[in-house]
């Protein structure tokens, strides 16, 4: 590992501390570093709080040595003025000579004109460090630029016979598969993402909050696909305590500030329409927790990048079967006697 390396490696993991709090930010980690020793470091925090670069000067206490140091960061300095001032005028403005940057911004504001600015006024900038990893970082806010639609995790807890549910249920609760460490592992995962989309089916049979309620965190943004309005007052994605969008064919509803309708046709489209819908509302990821037939629908539109499968030890014998993914994990993981299963989709 080079030093430029190991610097930046400290920024990616100072970055992360910001997932799930950043959006519609990506997350950026800084370091600032005078003869071999970081005098300074800091990350995003939060949408309209300083960036990484101005926690990062900020906590160096001899303000003095910046002009003979080297800051480090994750992400292309910002050039524009935003709900904060541009970080490349800070670099500038405290005559820090040497800049090196993980991946350039995608973002159209920025993109290739925070590095240009730096050169011009004369500072040394090397980019490209560990920049397969910063980009992994900020999977969420490059394919949402990128791509014009919202990263998309396909999660869902298969039994040892391969069933994601059994044929009926006595009562409207969840027939859990998954021990308690697994589904506090996804109260986790929903703190870190923007949104959390489910069908119709999976909140008339197991009537779920879709919040984090288990896990210290921001609770996701619900989506609802409610096709013909079946879903009535009594069931909790309509209790207001969180932003809900349903997504209908049904013009008949009028949205309030936490329930949101969005009207669509429920065609061979349908996938991309949602995806349209999220866009539009600036939603640059979510955990599709749907039914077998949602999910399913996402795999065979190819509108995924990734999914994580729970594989329990309990069996059902019947009952609907889980979703298909013809492609190989690219990592696997035992949480006690659960399998769980990381697949990505490259296409």
């Amino acid at each position: 590992m080079t030093t430029h390396e190991f610097y930046m490696k400290r920024c990616i993991e100072l970055a992360k501390n910001g997932l799930g709090t950043t959006y519609p930010n990506p997350l950026v980690g800084s370091v600032i570093v005078h003869e071999g020793k970081i005098i300074g470091e800091g990350w995003h925090k939060k949408a309209g709080e300083p960036h990484a670069e101005v926690n990062a000067v900020n906590s160096v206490k001899d303000k003095s040595l910046l002009k003979e140091a080297t800051i480090y960061v994750s992400l292309e300095p910002c050039s524009h003025f935003g709900k904060t001032p541009p970080c490349c005028d800070l670099i500038i403005a405290n005559k820090i000579p040497n800049v090196v940057i993980g991946t350039v911004d995608p973002f159209a504001k920025v993109a290739g004109n925070g590095i240009k600015k730096l050169v011009e006024s004369g500072k040394n900038v090397t980019v490209g460090i560990l920049e397969d990893e910063c980009n992994e970082l900020n999977k969420r806010f490059f394919t949402f630029h990128q791509k014009k639609r919202p990263y998309i995790i396909l999660k869902w807890a298969e039994t040892a016979d391969g069933f994601i549910a059994p044929v009926s249920k006595d009562e409207k609760s969840p027939v859990w598969i998954t021990n308690q460490y697994s589904r506090l592992l996804v109260h986790k995962w929903r703190t870190e993402e923007q949104a959390i989309l489910v069908g119709t089916n999976t909140v008339l049979d197991d009537n779920p909050k879709l919040d984090a309620r288990d896990f210290s965190g921001n609770n996701p943004i619900r989506i609802v696909l409610d096709k013909s309005g079946k879903i009535s007052e009594k069931y909790h994605v309509k209790n207001n305590s969180q932003k809900t969008f349903f997504i209908s064919e049904s013009e008949n509803f009028i949205s309030t500030e936490n329930c949101i309708y969005e009207n669509v046709i429920f065609d061979n489209h349908l996938i991309s329409s949602i995806c349209a819908i999220l866009y539009k509302n600036n939603i640059q990821s979510v955990i599709i927790e749907g039914g077998s037939k949602t999910l399913q629908s996402f795999i065979s539109a190819n509108l995924w990048d990734e999914a994580r499968v729970f594989r329990g030890d309990t069996t059902f014998q019947n009952g609907i079967l889980a979703p298909i993914i013809s492609r190989n994990p690219v990592a696997s993981f035992d949480i006690r006697n659960d399998e769980l299963k990381i697949f990505k989709n490259y296409d």
